[in-house]
């Protein structure tokens, strides 16, 4: 659930970036693909407003606050699985050991990673994930590549979902079952997952969207921005450092929402 909050960290971070673009006639040389993702992510947006945010609207509303958060733990409980085989491909040993005793924890004390019992006793939980790793092998990010129903990509973006989904024991919880029966579980899962996290990010969504002068263009320094600090676990090059790679979501999201005090 942190991807989606780091995104938007970067896309607030992204304003500033975003208004000297505006102001250039070049084209975005990471961006050949513009006409085709603008496309797609009008279609992505379609989708959202009248299917995934009225559904996670709905979700929110009958599910108990309890509920919702012990499905939010079950999720991030099965996504550790994935954490720590990146952690020990990118040779992160004693990070796979923490998030490996993370999964362990709250799987057994946890009743199934329903209750996040290694967050109280202090174990904690990092964001790793096959595009990363990916990262970290020197594969070159690509060209910006929004995907129908994913969003903001990248070629090795996509390398990186399939290695995901290869990690993720949902994808193989029902082997040995008919087609018709292996496919609505997983769907189910798959399905639930979404819903869950769309709607824990319905106000995040809205601040990002109420600041964006140009929505695609804010996205997408956001989105390449977040990669770039991801799989430099936020130690980026001297040429690229800026301060604004150092500070804290909550507080500027605190900024943005709280109006100026007037002196008089």
């Amino acid at each position: 659930m942190q991807k989606f909050k780091i995104l938007m960290k970067w896309a607030i971070l992204g304003l500033a970036s975003l208004a000297a673009g505006c102001a250039s006639a070049l084209k975005d040389e990471r961006d050949p693909w513009e006409g085709f993702n603008r496309n797609m992510q009008s279609f992505n947006d379609n989708l959202d407003d009248y299917v995934m945010k009225p559904v996670a609207q709905g979700y929110q509303w009958i599910t108990p606050h309890f509920v919702d958060r012990g499905i939010t733990n079950f999720f991030s409980n099965i996504g550790d699985i994935g954490v720590t085989i990146n952690d020990l491909l990118q040779m992160k040993m004693a990070q796979g050991g923490q998030d490996g005793a993370r999964f362990l924890v709250n799987t057994t004390a946890g009743l199934a990673g329903f209750i996040d019992v290694a967050s109280m006793i202090h174990l904690q939980k990092h964001n790793e994930d096959f595009d990363q790793t990916l990262g970290y092998w020197g594969t070159p990010t690509g060209p910006y590549l929004v995907l129908p129903f994913f969003g903001p990509s990248s070629p090795r973006g996509v390398g990186g979902l399939m290695g995901d989904a290869a990690m993720n024991p949902i994808s193989y919880v029902s082997l040995g079952l008919s087609t018709g029966i292996s496919t609505a579980i997983s769907g189910g899962l798959f399905a639930t997952n979404a819903v869950d996290f769309r709607a824990d990010n319905l106000t995040s969504e809205k601040i990002a969207t109420e600041a964006a002068l140009d929505r695609y263009e804010f996205f997408k320094n956001a989105y390449l921005q977040q990669r770039e600090y991801l799989v430099h676990d936020g130690k980026i090059p001297q040429d690229k450092a800026h301060e604004e790679y150092h500070f804290n979501i909550d507080e500027e999201l605190d900024k943005e929402l709280t109006p100026p005090v007037s002196p008089y």
